[in-house]
């Protein structure tokens, strides 16, 4: 499965070819269709494609094959161009005899699927250069015995140099070297638990420390002689407290699991993993999936035998209905102050909002983690924002990230870092809005997001935890030293300051102000998913369809409204509130839990290219929940474009004119 051991000596095979990733599509296409090649000496960074994300290397139809060499056959089938056509063919990449890839910055952003790494080493790539890489999918390279370098390194070897592998190595912490030099993670892990590779114990001293830094200390399998303490780069093992997979990723896990340690493989501590049928839950009623139906079957019938062969939790659908989305139901159910969470997703993020550090890994590293019981970490750096104040009616916590993704975001201040909030206009957001701060830290390109603890979360998790009172819970809570350390500095936002916002179709960090947008007829707003899905979501939702109720509106004509919950709970609740009635009467159209439009699986997504939706989703990469285009905003945006036809910020008293 895992590439084999790298040489000492790197040097390219003068027989195989390098595929430049370009902005000039046509550039792409010569190299796969006339034989075109290429000097990196003859280009510049600029002409390269920037934030290649991962569901134009994978799209969600390439997933339904769990297989790598499968999913390689359709190695960037998301890449199109401006007729929607696509740029690599079937097997293109398979067969284009390269063994080198290039592209600019931020490559793999966006989702977590290993998938998308996959399709280039199981299409022959043996190595991947970029300017720069999204923390996620750089992980999963690396699981995989990838070798990743810049652009200067691949300009030496086209002229013929032998680059050492220490100086692909050199800037990884020392574990992560060695796992490139066994050639993937689960060579690394079965030696380590054979006892022939042992961590030196960690050499940082007493230290204050923040949020991120605190759990991972007290998790560490390798302390120092001081004590349990890390700083930003240390390399350790830690102890996992919880896990999950779905559908979409755990028939690779119960694949890979088998095939590394035979048909019966153990996993530690199954009753904090679990698995969950969210992301597929639709697929069999969207035509365009209708000839993957099979292959959505197979992956459904193997995570059964994953959960019935390990007895982790069960979040599968019953009868066709699906307790909720694994992020929304995780944090409901199991995610617990001071957890160190991993999961086959990268909105797992969102179980920060519990004070938890959680984020999304590949397949790979989560199937020898959990056979395991520990993983590898180097410790992030962490970005501090200091909130203060209290937002505007009309605003939530979906504008203050669409506000950090426009700016801190947008200048990689947030790359690969711990997204830590705090302060004071923290405390008066709540805990569902927490959340969703945490579950965008991802499109942020952040490792993780994470918030301090209060009352009002214990207060929360303990009606969600049937014999534990708030006291006992905020005592687990972890917070940050008084001097703890940011390298991403800590950055005051004054909550007040902060207006309705859009992210425009393309990408989550195309931010606009709403008032600056001009006037952009809808057809479709959508309100679910693990970002927008929650209690709170709901009731900006009731809030917004109580107004224009009352005002003799139903939604605007020719257009759609429709609402998903995240969870039972969620929906349970929006019943007992008078809130399912409510959306009826305003013409919304009410979806059981799951993830939908947001994964293009379901109603809410786009028919054509001209289409328009606003959505209150995490992400609007092209493609992503239909051809059309996709805005990113607010429930309470999303909610009141409904009514107006077209994209607007909510106000109160904006459907007054309806009662003249």
């Amino acid at each position: 499965m895992n590439a084999s051991k790298p040489h000492a000596e790197i040097r390219l095979n003068p027989e195989k070819r390098v595929l430049f990733l370009t902005k000039d599509l046509d550039l792409i296409r010569r190299q796969l269709h006339n034989g075109l090649n290429l000097q990196m000496s003859e280009l510049t960074s600029a002409d390269l494609l920037d934030d290649i994300n991962t569901d134009v290397m994978t799209p969600a139809w390439v997933c339904f094959d769990h297989l790598p060499a499968e999913i390689a056959k359709n190695a960037y089938a998301g890449l199109v161009d401006e007729d929607g056509e696509r740029v690599v063919g079937p097997r293109e990449l398979m067969d284009g005899n390269f063994e080198a890839i290039v592209s600019g910055f931020r490559k793999g952003t966006g989702s977590s699927r290993e998938t998308a790494a996959q399709c280039e080493r199981w299409s022959g790539i043996r190595y991947v250069f970029a300017a720069s890489f999204a923390p996620i999918h750089e992980r999963n390279n690396l699981n995989l015995g990838q070798l990743m370098g810049d652009h200067a390194m691949l300009t030496r070897l086209q002229t013929g140099a032998t680059i050492p592998l220490t100086e692909f190595t050199a800037p990884y912490d020392p574990v992560s070297k060695v796992i490139i030099e066994e050639g993937g993670l689960f060579a690394f892990s079965r030696k380590v638990q054979a006892g022939e590779i042992q961590l030196p114990p960690n050499t940082t001293a007493k230290r204050p420390m923040n949020l991120a830094e605190k759990i991972i200390a007290s998790k560490m399998l390798n302390p120092g002689e001081e004590g349990a303490f890390v700083a930003a780069g240390d390399a350790v093992l830690a102890k996992i407290d919880a896990g999950f997979s779905h559908e979409f990723t755990t028939a690779q896990v119960h694949t890979f699991l088998k095939q590394e340690y035979g048909e019966n493989y153990t996993v530690k501590n199954a009753e904090k993993l679990a698995v969950f049928e969210d992301h597929l839950l639709y697929a069999d009623g969207v035509a365009r999936f209708a000839p993957f139906a099979e292959k959505i079957q197979t992956m459904r019938d193997l995570q059964r035998e994953f959960q019935a062969h390990t007895q982790v939790l069960d979040y599968q659908a019953k009868d066709g209905v699906s307790p909720g989305i694994c992020h929304q139901v995780a944090r409901e159910e199991f995610i617990e102050p001071g957890d160190f969470v991993q999961a086959t997703d990268s909105h797992t993020c969102m179980g920060g909002g519990s004070n938890a550090l959680a984020y999304g890994v590949g397949a790979t590293e989560y199937a020898a983690l959990i056979q395991s019981g520990f993983t590898f970490v180097q410790v992030p750096e962490s970005i501090r924002f200091e909130l203060q104040g209290s937002l505007n009616d009309g605003c939530t916590a979906k504008d203050v990230m669409l506000h950090i993704l426009d700016t801190f975001a947008k200048r990689e201040d947030t790359l690969n870092r711990s997204m830590e909030f705090g302060g004071p206009g923290l405390a008066g957001m709540s805990v569902d809005e927490r959340a969703t701060l945490c579950n965008m830290a991802t499109e942020c390109t952040g490792r993780t997001g994470i918030c301090e603890g209060d009352e009002a979360l214990a207060e929360w998790l303990a009606v969600r935890r049937p014999g534990k009172t708030a006291q006992e819970i905020a005592s687990t809570f972890v917070s940050p030293d008084a001097d703890a350390v940011y390298d991403g500095g800590v950055h005051a936002i004054d909550l007040s300051t902060i207006v309705p916002m859009v992210a425009e179709p393309g990408d989550p960090t195309y931010g606009k102000n709403l008032d600056e947008l001009g006037k952009i007829p809808i057809d479709i707003a959508y309100g679910g998913s693990c970002t927008a899905g929650k209690a709170d979501d709901i009731a900006l939702y009731a809030k917004v369809c109580q107004a224009a109720v009352d005002a003799g509106l139903k939604v605007a004509e020719g257009r759609q409204f429709i609402i998903q919950f995240g969870s039972k709970p969620v929906q349970d609740y929006a019943r007992l509130q008078g809130w399912i009635e409510l959306f009826e009467k305003a013409g919304v159209e009410l979806i059981n839990p799951g993830c939908g439009a947001c994964i293009g699986c379901g109603p809410g997504v786009s028919d054509h290219t001209e289409q328009v939706t606003v959505s209150a989703i995490n992400r609007n990469f092209a493609g992503r929940s239909g051809p059309g285009k996709l805005y990113l905003a607010s429930p309470l945006t999303v909610a009141a474009s409904a009514f107006t036809g077209h994209i607007s910020a909510y106000q109160e008293g904006m459907f007054a004119s309806a009662l003249v």
